[in-house]
């Protein structure tokens, strides 16, 4: 039987400091504040002290409220401003209007410091990771996402789940470990849908970013031969993490592939571009998109899918074995994230700028600062 005692909950101070989402708009709906009540863990669940969070597009996105489909341009449109006339029930990925102010941050690396009731005390000490993805066990295929439908890391202290709040056994740094809950837990939950197998040439559409550099990582590790579209300042990054052909964003994919080469695409781009992805594909291929930096609105031939007989995955809802893996793969020495730039908390502003210009390679990593 699990041990509770929570006299053996540090003390935590009664305010911190964190950035409160105070509407959908642009960075200016994003306010550091020094006096935010800090949370007090409920019946299981833990207090953490955030040591790191990842800066990633679901926050960006659901600032914004990019998810309303009233929204049909790139993931930059709205980036400075946000958009006019937004339909706040429909701009998050949940299908519900967002409860503001809200502390987002999907992406945490943080340490036990408390529990709530029924939460053993021997957990307090331990470095965990927060899944961000969480079932909602009450429908199928829906989720409840860490930094959206509650609090998220973007402040000094968070709660969690117990059963969400995953230890992990490395000697990676928290930066590190901050920037695998939300890209590689997408990048995974894609190649696992898809069932991605040794010998498969899978192509890698913004094979640069967040979800993209770790999707090469990932299908590598799986013995696929990646193929990766990336900026040609990118190339050389994108070839240390494993990459075996790259071809420059913008190009002819097709005079760069050929017709009917892969057997998988792995998309996070969409946008004007879209149709030739298809192409690419053999007959039998499948096609996998958790994301549309390049817009959402594509141009799909019928004709092409159910004549190649292609097969779709559309990729939010993960199952615990996604998160599982990575664990395995992290534990392992199997995978390494590439933390490009941290910033203190407080420049959030400066890192979600950053972020939109996309001229880096890899995750950028909020610090929080503590005493």
């Amino acid at each position: 039987m699990d041990t509770v005692d929570l006299s053996k909950n540090r003390p935590v101070p009664s305010t911190m400091s964190g950035v409160l989402l105070v509407g959908h708009g642009g960075l200016d709906q994003l306010v550091y504040k020094k006096d935010i009540a800090t949370p007090q863990p409920k019946a299981g669940e833990v207090l953490l002290k955030v040591l790191a969070a990842g800066v990633n597009n679901t926050d960006i996105n659901t600032r914004i409220g990019w998810y309303s489909k009233q929204v049909t341009g790139d993931t930059n449109s709205g980036a400075d401003t946000g958009y006019d006339e937004l339909d706040a029930a429909t701009a998050t990925w949940s299908g519900s209007a967002l409860q503001l102010p809200r502390i987002q941050g999907a992406d945490v690396c943080g340490e036990v410091i408390a529990v709530g009731a029924g939460v053993n005390s021997e957990r307090i000490g331990e470095r965990v990771l927060v899944r961000t993805m969480q079932q909602d066990p009450s429908k199928p295929f829906s989720c409840i996402t860490f930094g959206s439908e509650y609090d998220g890391g973007f402040a000094q202290y968070t709660c969690a789940l117990s059963d969400e709040a995953y230890v992990v056994n490395t000697s990676w740094s928290d930066a590190e470990l901050a920037s695998i809950p939300c890209a590689y837990s997408t990048a995974e939950n894609m190649l696992h849908r898809a069932n991605l197998k040794s010998g498969e040439r899978v192509l890698i559409t913004g094979a640069s970013g967040g979800v993209g550099s770790a999707a090469v990582q990932l299908a590598k590790r799986r013995g696929a031969h990646v193929i990766a579209v990336a900026g040609v300042t990118k190339h050389a990054d994108v070839k240390a993490l494993g990459a075996d052909q790259l071809v420059v964003r913008g190009d002819d994919l097709v005079a760069a592939i050929g017709d009917n080469q892969v057997d998988l695409v792995v998309d996070l781009v969409a946008g004007p571009a879209w149709p030739q992805l298809l192409d690419l594909l053999r007959r039998g291929g499948r096609y996998t998109t958790s994301g549309a930096i390049a817009g959402p609105m594509v141009e799909l031939d019928i004709r092409t899918l159910y004549l190649k007989d292609l097969s779709f995955f559309g990729c939010t809802y993960q199952e615990a074995q996604v998160f599982d893996n990575l664990m395995s793969y992290i534990e392992g020495d199997e995978i390494r994230p590439v933390v490009a730039r941290t910033y203190p908390l407080k420049h959030i502003h400066t890192a979600q700028t950053d972020f939109l210009a996309k001229a880096f390679t890899g995750k950028l990593v909020l610090i929080p600062e503590h005493p």
